[in-house]
């Protein structure tokens, strides 16, 4: 693993201070897989953090998200038996990505922290042992550790993805941002996303259909084009690049 993603590698009796967080393997159910963990070193933020596809909070929004009519189903135009290629750019720890190949559509997932890239392979690799989820990550996903504005650059016009999907970390304004350990984990992990600006020009150049970015609701849409529409929930917005049609 250390090798695969270019890590570099603590050995139990090492001295570890040096890192604020640490991957290691954790069991946490019995008669289950050892799950590859997060785990902040610093002492200022509890529980380890891991990807699950399977159970928990996924394991419910896989079964109970709302199908093609939950807010992010329809910004990237799934409808019908449209299945659309979907590059989510900005993977982080997979969840919208799985939800969308959940719903059938064909999802690469780029990631550039080899830390998040690592915790995502671990927890697609799960969820391929598991029957409710196997079908979903063989059929559907597509991990790629690398630097998501130079994939969609060299992307080759036969690979070109309808869709690009952006949902880029965003500077916070108050310490409250920070309270979930995923938060600040991400936060350690990947920045605040300041070049979000040109990997939006990159993922315009790139998609065949539209541009999705993720924000949170009103918050300014990303430095360039104006979005030509948008579909808002609860706390969340989707500003949409290109085709408009969200629903029939």
């Amino acid at each position: 693993m250390a090798e695969r993603f270019g890590l570099p590698l603590c050995l139990v009796g090492d001295d570890c201070t040096a890192f604020d967080f640490l991957l290691v393997y954790l069991a946490v159910k019995e008669n289950t897989p050892p799950v590859l963990a997060l785990r902040d070193t610093s002492g200022g933020n509890g529980n380890p953090l891991w990807v699950d596809f399977i159970a928990g909070k996924m394991g419910h929004r896989r079964r109970f998200g709302g199908g093609r009519g939950q807010p992010l189903a329809r910004a990237m135009g799934l409808k019908g038996g449209a299945s659309p290629h979907i590059v989510d750019a900005t993977a982080g720890l997979g969840r919208d990505g799985f939800v969308l190949a959940s719903l059938g559509a064909r999802v690469t997932l780029l990631e550039r922290s080899p830390v998040m890239a690592a915790l995502l392979d671990d927890g697609l690799e799960r969820a391929r042992q598991h029957p409710a989820t196997r079908l979903i990550v063989d059929d559907h996903l597509q991990l790629v550790h690398t630097d998501a504005a130079t994939w969609l650059r060299q992307c080759p016009p036969r690979d070109r993805p309808e869709v690009v999907y952006l949902d880029p970390m965003y500077p916070h304004r108050s310490k409250r941002a920070l309270v979930k350990k995923e938060m600040r984990a991400l936060r350690a992990m990947v920045g605040d996303d300041a070049d979000a600006p040109a990997l939006l020009a990159a993922a315009l150049a790139c998609a065949k259909k539209r541009v999705v970015v993720k924000r949170p609701k009103g918050a300014p849409p990303l430095d360039g084009p104006k979005p030509a529409g948008e579909v808002a929930s609860k706390n969340t917005r989707y500003d949409i690049y290109g085709g408009l049609r969200t629903e029939d």
